[in-house]
């Protein structure tokens, strides 16, 4: 299938600089046009009290009901605490072969961790998310190669040992998907 574009929408308190570098970010990795918008959206609905979280799959499946299209991928874009049942946390996710994903910045700050600010490297991690969670939404699957983005991530240490790009077998994988003829 051909995409028209993909689609990254913030919701929530993104700046604009961290929103055009991921945007930038993108679309050097999926060579199809990436727009960039924000939109509001009242997150209560999707709060579990219990867990002090955003239900994941819950706003997952918003995102897809209310702001996708068939022709685009589209990826919402979060500051808040994101969980799924099974797991204490997520960074995000996407429907694999699907048309919506999320990713969320909010465990990815070094102040979360006790050390120093860094919004450069704040960028950089939630670049690798963003492109992470694309993957899964163009049909790829999570990737042994340790460096891989597609490389699963339970911590943040995990995403700081990943590059931004995909290894030789995903970007096969990909280019097939994007219909971008072999090198």
């Amino acid at each position: 299938m051909n995409y028209e574009n993909i689609t990254v929408i913030s919701f929530g308190l993104l700046g604009q600089d961290i929103l055009r570098a991921v945007s930038a970010e993108v679309a050097g990795k999926f060579y199809l046009p990436v727009i960039a918008r924000q939109e509001h959206l009242d997150l209560s609905e999707f709060y579990d009290p219990s867990r002090r979280q955003y239900n994941g799959n819950s706003l997952l499946k918003k995102i897809d009901d209310d702001y996708s299209a068939d022709s685009c991928k589209t990826l919402g874009l979060f500051s808040v605490d994101l969980f799924i049942p099974i797991l204490t946390y997520i960074f995000g996710q996407a429907y694999l072969n699907g048309r919506a994903g999320i990713a969320s910045l909010y465990r990815l700050s070094n102040e979360r961790y006790g050390i120093s600010k860094d919004d450069d490297l704040l960028v950089q991690r939630f670049g690798k998310e963003v492109i992470h969670e694309l993957g899964h939404m163009f049909g790829l699957t999570h990737c042994t190669d340790p460096i891989c983005v597609m490389r699963s991530s339970t911590y943040v240490e995990d995403i700081d040992q990943k590059e931004s790009g995909f290894c030789r077998i995903c970007k096969r994988v990909l280019d097939t998907r994007l219909q971008i003829p072999p090198r």
